[in-house]
């Protein structure tokens, strides 16, 4: 049976705001700076006036005729443009056996997870979402919106991320570099970016993840990028001391070891490659948030909410 993301799970963020950092291309009104002013837009709906909040468009007619505030809303009145991109790579199908009911996560759960609930903030915030998921290539780019026909799109994309077929948990290569610097020129307006990958790509040639996060600011967009790992495993590489085998997902190369004869030489590794992130990320203004599938999306997304709420 098909598993479906359980919306209950995703909404339960109350009042916080996703604000962003820097200006955005977005409209006139709403949470964020916009560069430009002046937008023409078309009447959709009223909404109730909350205290403290510009008068500008309050409809002063309707006020005459209820003795009530509200505020005119428009079909185009969106705060910000966010490019959700999500690696859909075999590695990110790691840990296996994952049940989403009981909040038991691989990689690719959590990423759809909390990007379901980013797209419900979003959209509560009439700001538009797109989404763009890639592996070895770009398998999927949607323009961000705010429609609901679009937004249940978007949510259709993400269900099949976690309903996948047999070809897609073995032998598919990352290659987030490439796909990172195609969706940087595809963006023509600055946006909010919003990032999900374990970072482990497979592209050649000597570019690095780094370059491709700084072609993306070099637009002047807003990123957010979401490292996603089985801590555990993955980085402390915590397993019992007897032989195994280990076995990559993604290009199916065999190796076998004990893993206590590498554990601190490969926790070495891992921990300064994330810390070079750690840097490389702050010296390029980008959110870096380090995420452990095995704490769950929502404690993670709430502390980075909450987190940048504070700061913006």
């Amino acid at each position: 049976m098909p598993i479906s993301i359980d919306r209950q799970k995703t909404g339960n963020f109350g009042s916080l705001e996703f604000r962003a950092r820097q200006e955005v291309e977005g409209f006139i009104t709403g949470l964020h700076k916009s560069p430009y002013h002046g937008f023409s837009v078309e009447f959709a709906e009223h909404r109730a006036y909350n205290k403290g909040e510009s008068t500008r468009h309050i409809d002063w007619k309707l006020f005459a005729k209820t003795e009530k505030f509200f505020i005119k809303k428009y079909d185009e009145e969106t705060n910000l443009r966010c490019q959700i991109v999500i690696d859909s790579s075999s590695s990110m199908y790691y840990p296996e056996n994952p049940d989403y009911s009981k909040d038991k996560f691989d990689k690719i759960g959590f990423s759809v997870y909390a990007a379901a609930s980013l797209i419900r903030l979003m959209q509560k915030q009439r700001d538009a979402v797109g989404l763009s998921i890639f592996d070895d290539k770009i398998e999927m780019h949607l323009e961000p919106k705010s429609n609901s026909l679009h937004i249940h799109r978007l949510y259709q994309n993400l269900e099949k991320l976690i309903n996948p077929e047999k070809n897609q948990l073995f032998n598919k290569k990352s290659f987030a570099v490439s796909a990172l610097h195609e969706i940087a020129e595809r963006i023509h307006k600055r946006s909010l970016v919003i990032i999900f990958s374990d970072l482990m790509d497979n592209s050649d040639g000597g570019e690095s993840i780094f370059e491709a996060l700084q072609h993306l600011r070099y637009y002047k967009h807003d990123v957010v990028l979401f490292g996603v790992f089985d801590t555990k495993y993955e980085l402390n590489l915590d397993y019992e001391n007897r032989p195994r085998t280990f076995v990559d997902r993604e290009t199916g190369e065999k190796v076998k070891l004990n893993p206590i004869s590498v554990k601190d030489f490969y926790r070495e590794n891992m921990l300064r490659y994330i810390h070079d992130l750690e840097m490389k990320c702050g010296q390029y203004e980008i959110d870096f948030v380090q995420c452990d599938v095995n704490e769950g999306f929502y404690p993670i997304l709430l502390q980075y909410l909450v987190k940048r709420k504070r700061l913006y």
